[in-house]
């Protein structure tokens, strides 16, 4: 059983439609590398799209009925849109849920150091990740400095043209014989992940021109000793007022810097960094953003830390989900224990998530048969897991069955797939999660080559079927 190529059965109004939204796409990951500024984007649009949040609605008295639109956030970090619809929540929700945190390395808390003329910074990776890929490429700085006065300063250095680049160094070939012979879980060690952010060393003018007061006269002091050191401090006080000791209450991620942009002579895909999962994170939004007249409820989860174990308050597992659905169900006049109950357990879910592209270079690692190809549409993975499906949901065949009979009414091309050769690897998504409520769910997403690594990439095609399942989703009653 073989699956079309999606983009045989385009017309040019298709094609059309598939660009315009692959743009859209690309200045979304684009301008959007963490889950700080994808949940503040998303905020952003679903407020132009009429949503309120649930303290508004609660301070307005409001009580929400069919077509109403509210959201609820986490500590900026994650999100929970909810379109009302015209059956009671009790009977269910149809909810798409994704994740927006992405592999990158992590500043640390006290991270500045200097070494051999240089200034560095200190990280710990996050996520999963091959070190060696993150060495020598240009690289960039997002995040938020909290000083102790409460003001949260923003940090976005490395994306515009007139900005400097940071970067890991690598030794240069013509001494690493040694480091050649070491495997490749070991060529870079995670320590060795520090970033290079300067090499000019102050004088004590520098300082007095970029820190004032006791800050100047310290800098002086570490002139005299660490003087790389004491001038990038100097220019992080100018930029951001910024002094070494609120590195302590910063979350600063080190990601590559530059543009998503067209793959292929052909223009058929997008290479970008997160598409893991920004690729299904941003169909999810707007199939949510632009639904209307729902029978059920409709609900989009864009959630935090599903790269590390779904852990924390921004995770999957805190209760953030549940307490949001309790909130709203109170807000609708339908609260009470026993209905959110069968609330959940009468949902269903498409987990948000993406799937291993079949790459021909590394076909060995793939089962032909059971593989997700670029341009045949979105994936759907029954299971996934590793070993013997350990730690996988996996979808009863009557949840895969409607599934295909709502991919055929929203005419969205699809394909079935695992994550490669039983024991070769495994992985896991949110949809266990979700279905300990005793829901309905399945992973559901885009296929996409070099996962983890810096730049990912995925098809146009498949971004775009993408969309029109989730589209279907929603509006299955």
């Amino acid at each position: 059983m073989e699956h079309r190529n999606a983009w045989l059965s385009y017309d040019e109004a298709d094609l059309a439609k598939v660009e315009a939204f692959a743009a859209d796409y690309k200045t979304f990951i684009t301008k959007n590398k963490t889950e700080r500024e994808c949940a503040a984007t998303a905020v952003s649009m679903a407020r132009t799209a009429g949503y309120i949040s649930i303290d508004e609605a609660r301070a307005a008295g409001a009580v929400l009925k069919a077509g109403d639109k509210v959201y609820a956030e986490c500590f900026g970090k994650s999100v929970i849109l909810a379109q009302i619809g015209r059956r009671p929540m009790e009977e269910g929700l149809n909810i798409l849920g994704a994740h927006i945190d992405s592999p990158r390395l992590d500043i640390k808390q006290n991270p500045l150091y200097e070494a051999g003329g240089f200034a560095l910074l200190d990280t710990h990776y996050y996520g999963g990740i091959k070190k060696y890929q993150w060495v020598t490429l240009p690289l960039a700085i997002h995040g938020v400095i909290a000083k102790k006065d409460g003001s949260v300063v923003e940090v976005n250095m490395g994306e515009d043209e007139g900005d400097p680049v940071f970067c890991v160094t690598d030794l240069l070939v013509h001494l690493a014989q040694d480091q050649l012979q070491k495997k490749a879980s070991e060529v870079v060690e995670g320590e060795n992940l520090d970033i290079l952010v300067g090499s000019r060393p102050a004088k004590a003018a520098d300082a007095h021109q970029k820190a004032a007061g006791a800050q100047a006269d310290e800098l002086d002091k570490l002139a005299e000793k660490e003087p790389v050191k004491a001038l990038l401090l100097s220019i992080l006080a100018e930029k951001y007022d910024m002094t070494e000791a609120d590195f302590l209450s910063s979350e600063l991620e080190v990601v590559p810097a530059g543009a998503a942009r067209d793959c292929g002579f052909d223009k058929s895909m997008v290479i970008g960094y997160g598409h893991d999962d920004r690729v299904c994170a941003y169909p999810s939004l707007i199939a949510q953003l632009e639904a209307s007249d729902l029978e059920k409820t409709g609900v989009c989860i864009l959630v935090d830390k599903e790269e590390i174990g779904s852990v924390g308050a921004t995770g999957m597992t805190s209760m953030f989900f549940e307490n949001t659905i309790a909130e709203i169900m109170d807000l609708a006049g339908q609260a009470s224990d026993l209905p959110l109950r069968r609330c959940l357990a009468n949902s269903s879910m498409l987990s948000s998530d993406v799937s291993a592209g079949f790459d021909p270079s590394y076909a060995s690692a793939f089962e032909t048969k059971n593989a997700a190809y670029l341009g045949r549409g979105v994936v759907f993975n029954k299971f996934t897991g590793s070993r013997g499906k350990s730690g996988s949901n996996d979808a009863n065949a009557e949840y895969m069955a409607r599934i295909r009979a709502i991919m055929e009414k929203g005419d969205a091309a699809f394909q079935t797939a695992e994550l490669g050769k039983v024991d070769v690897g495994g992985g896991g998504t949110i949809a266990y999660i979700l279905a300990k409520y005793g829901m309905n769910v399945i992973d559901c997403g885009v296929a996409v080559l070099n996962m983890h690594a810096p730049w990912e990439v995925v098809d146009k095609a498949d971004l775009y079927e993408t969309l029109k399942a989730y589209r279907a989703f929603l509006k299955w009653a």
